[in-house]
């Protein structure tokens, strides 16, 4: 075997990029970002924001969501949803400034989306 097939591409720019010791969960969403069954760009991003954003597991149940398997507190979350935007970018070739907004518009949709439910509290 050739030692450039040993990793595919896409999961080496995961690793060269979250490659601190701190960073090694989120070379992880990338990495899983890389292996996705999508075939496009779009039903990558659906995926990433299926494993790093919970919901409730039960309807009208708020709590519920602490036995989702999303990576726990909102900045986890976040921190997941980018690292995985980052993979889906390297695996389709995606320019920079494309996954950068796509990762700031999530952001933003998530306070739009966290502000009415702290209202209600």
């Amino acid at each position: 075997m050739i030692p450039q097939k040993w990793a595919p591409p896409c999961n080496k720019q995961c690793t060269n990029k979250f490659s601190a010791l701190t960073q090694i969960p989120w070379r992880v969403f990338c990495k899983k970002a890389c292996d996705d069954d999508g075939d496009t760009w779009e039903e990558c991003l659906e995926q990433c924001d299926e494993m790093c954003y919970k919901g409730p597991v039960m309807k009208d149940q708020q709590w519920s969501a602490c036995i989702d398997r999303a990576p726990g507190s909102a900045t986890h979350s976040e921190d997941c949803h980018r690292a995985c935007v980052a993979g889906c970018g390297f695996k389709f070739d995606i320019p920079t400034e494309e996954v950068n907004k796509i990762q700031s518009n999530r952001s933003s949709k998530t306070l739009a989306e966290e502000e009415p439910a702290d209202k209600n509290k």
